[in-house]
């Protein structure tokens, strides 16, 4: 699957252009869809066993349990983990809610730790100085580290942090799937992860979806059994759980997108290179910054760049989208009031959160789409504007 060259350009850029990757796909996935509609079996089944074994093996896991979406995915992880209410659990306030709205949605504690400066995720030294400072208080359980951007967390450094202080180790991997940290893929490194399949996603289905990557069979079983509401058998309920499977038409949509994504990877890596090439030339711009011994699979195009909001408004004015993850820091969110966090805690978060601009991103841009948002961006700059 090529980079396609001489795309009839558009009046206005799609930010992710799934419409691109339909057509490519096309025949495989109404194929796909037809067999499911046909079956009339559309909750768990056939296609979901074959995504989930097909998916263990992509990230090199006993067990992948298919789930509802990324969000359900950590909430049944910490369930299958037992984490109760007034516990605590460390993560980062820069990524997306869901990563800390489901440890206050079991009554546990969300604690907040800054994030490294270059990768925007999770600082180690911070998440040390956090188990260090609460530690006396004996209410730490675990950490989930996000591998923003696509891009894994320092996992390692992250684990020793954890086993050092009796602490589990989540990597929420919901943007990272197709990754890799030193040789090794992201979602099969700890002991628990999770994706997600948000169509925007670098493996996105057609609705909402998610998967759970789990090293120790026992737990897996738990898995399943929660996803359906704490049920091993027909109608016996072990304990409480959720109504989060994930159905047979986004399972047919992922199997025949699973057999491109590594070619989608290629791609997603040639044009972010063609991106890094073309802004390196201006100098207000940070490009993605990607860690020594790890890929990424490019989930956004993040950069960071002074007058942000400035710049896209000017870049809106010529049909080019942007987007910001994430314009509030989740310490900062009213949703969040209640944890007592201020302005100034966490202050890398709250710098880049100030900066962050992501570009329109997805395999099937083309070099003139490159050149066209680059070349506004640096019109914008040689302005003054």
């Amino acid at each position: 699957m090529e980079p396609l060259v001489g795309a009839k350009k558009e009046k206005n850029m799609e930010f992710i252009d799934l419409k691109r990757q339909y057509q490519r796909m096309k025949g495989e996935i109404d194929q796909a869809l037809a067999s499911v509609v046909k079956s009339g079996r559309f909750i768990l089944g056939e296609p979901v066993r074959r995504l989930e074994e097909e998916l263990a093996g992509f990230v090199g896991v006993p067990e992948a349990i298919g789930v509802s979406s990324g969000t359900d995915g950590l909430l049944l992880s910490l369930m299958a983990l037992d984490v109760r209410p007034g516990e605590e659990i460390i993560t980062t306030p820069f990524t997306f809610i869901a990563t800390a709205e489901v440890i206050s949605l079991l009554g546990a504690r969300v604690v907040f730790a800054d994030i490294d400066p270059q990768t925007y995720n999770l600082d180690p030294a911070a998440v040390e100085e956090v188990v260090r400072a609460r530690r006396a208080r004996g209410k730490l359980r675990g950490i989930i580290a996000v591998s923003l951007f696509g891009q894994c967390a320092d996992l390692d450094a992250l684990t020793e942090v954890a086993e050092e202080a009796g602490l589990f180790l989540i990597e929420d991997a919901c943007q990272s799937l197709g990754a890799t940290y030193k040789g090794r893929p992201s979602g099969g490194i700890t002991e628990l992860a999770v994706t997600s399949f948000f169509p925007a996603k670098p493996l996105g289905a057609y609705g909402d979806g998610g998967m759970i990557f789990c090293r120790h069979q026992g737990l897996g079983a738990r898995l399943r059994a929660l996803r359906v509401h704490g049920q091993r058998e027909r109608y016996r309920h072990e304990e409480i759980g959720l109504n989060a499977r994930l159905d047979a038409l986004q399972a047919a949509v992922l199997l025949v997108k699973l057999k491109h994504f590594p070619q989608e990877i290629a791609l997603r890596q040639h044009w972010a290179k063609a991106y890094d090439q073309r802004l390196a030339k201006i100098s207000p711009v940070t490009p993605p910054f990607i860690a020594p011994g790890n890929t990424s699979v490019f989930a956004q195009y993040s950069i960071r760049v002074p007058e942000r909001d400035a710049l896209a408004r000017y870049l809106k004015e010529r049909g080019i989208p942007t987007a910001i993850h994430y314009p509030v820091p989740l310490h900062l969110q009213p949703a969040f009031a209640s944890l007592g966090y201020r302005q100034g805690d966490f202050p890398v978060a709250e710098a880049v959160s100030q900066e962050i601009l992501s570009l329109p991103f997805h395999p099937y841009l083309t070099q003139e789409e490159i050149e066209l948002v680059a070349g506004a961006i640096e019109d914008f700059f040689a302005l003054g504007t």
